[in-house]
């Protein structure tokens, strides 16, 4: 994408919010669809499997969400807590599916993981900086 500001060289526009929000896209679309389908694979030598792919699923849709669109973690968890839910209820009306608050705490642990991790590589990368610029 090119930016003209009346400048005689054209400017690249960032493409990576874009790219994220097309990342998120298929993402939401995946996880939908493995959400909603009939099961037909569940390692039984991974325990807890489940849970860990709705930890994975949500630690990945904050992840990129929060690079797409920047929101505040406030209207993240509500927008990606709603989704979670929604599943939830969804899957109980599924002959085939189950719900389960289990489910619902990983997605929200996956949330609070990324948020934790994100708010510690911000202090670990001030941190960096600040003995970089004494030097």
């Amino acid at each position: 994408m090119i930016n003209s500001n009346n400048n005689t060289t054209p400017k690249l526009v960032s493409t990576k919010p874009f790219i994220f929000k097309i990342a998120l896209v298929v993402s939401f679309i995946l996880i939908s669809y493995l959400v909603f389908s009939q099961p037909n694979f569940n390692p039984s030598w991974i325990p807890y499997f489940d849970k860990l792919a709705h930890f994975g699923s949500f630690f990945l849709l904050s992840y990129l969400a929060y690079f797409a669109f920047k929101p505040n973690h406030y209207t993240l968890v509500s927008i990606l807590g709603f989704y979670a839910m929604a599943i939830e209820v969804v899957q109980s009306l599924l002959p085939y599916r189950s719900a389960s608050f289990a489910d619902l705490l990983a997605d929200f642990v996956g949330m609070l993981c990324f948020y934790l991790s994100h708010l510690i590589y911000l202090q670990l990368t001030q941190k960096m900086n600040e003995i970089s610029s004494k030097h």
